[in-house]
């Protein structure tokens, strides 16, 4: 049986999802320790790792096995670098997400995309912070590229 080309572009682009949501992770667990006084970067933590978990959930329905690479994780002692940081990786993030939400559609896996717009919904809040933590507007991703 031939393999669906539409279906391997989607597992390998919530594979590379998967591998961000792991750095978020790590880096929202190193710059919550070192940015004393952003509790909400636990709160991004955990959220991540619901991300993750979900995407992993998908990529195995999907006939994929999940990956256990994380994407580097910037490393500094400086707040507004890992602020910084952060917002691109969001917006990295959300870009992505909007991409496979197409993908997903596209192929008729509804509930996939459902399950990437709350993730996408979250990832938006996420950016929010960060933004408001540097004094910034939000970044307009869609014109980012």
């Amino acid at each position: 049986m031939p393999k669906d080309k539409g279906r391997e572009a989607l597992i390998k682009g919530l594979q590379e999802d998967l591998s961000r949501e792991y750095q978020a992770i790590i880096a929202y667990v190193v710059y919550s320790q070192a940015l004393k006084g952003a509790e909400y970067l636990k709160v991004h933590a955990g959220e991540e790792l619901a991300h993750a978990i979900t995407i992993a959930k998908q990529i195995d329905y999907l006939g994929g096995m999940p990956n256990a690479t994380a994407k580097p994780v910037k490393l500094t002692d400086n707040a507004e670098a890992m602020l910084r940081a952060d917002l691109d990786n969001e917006n990295n993030t959300i870009r992505a997400y909007r991409e496979r939400v197409k993908q997903a559609d596209a192929l008729g896996e509804f509930a996939i995309s459902e399950e990437i717009r709350e993730i996408l919904r979250q990832e938006q809040e996420h950016q929010i912070d960060l933004a408001t933590a540097l004094g910034e507007d939000v970044p307009d991703v869609s014109k980012m590229k």
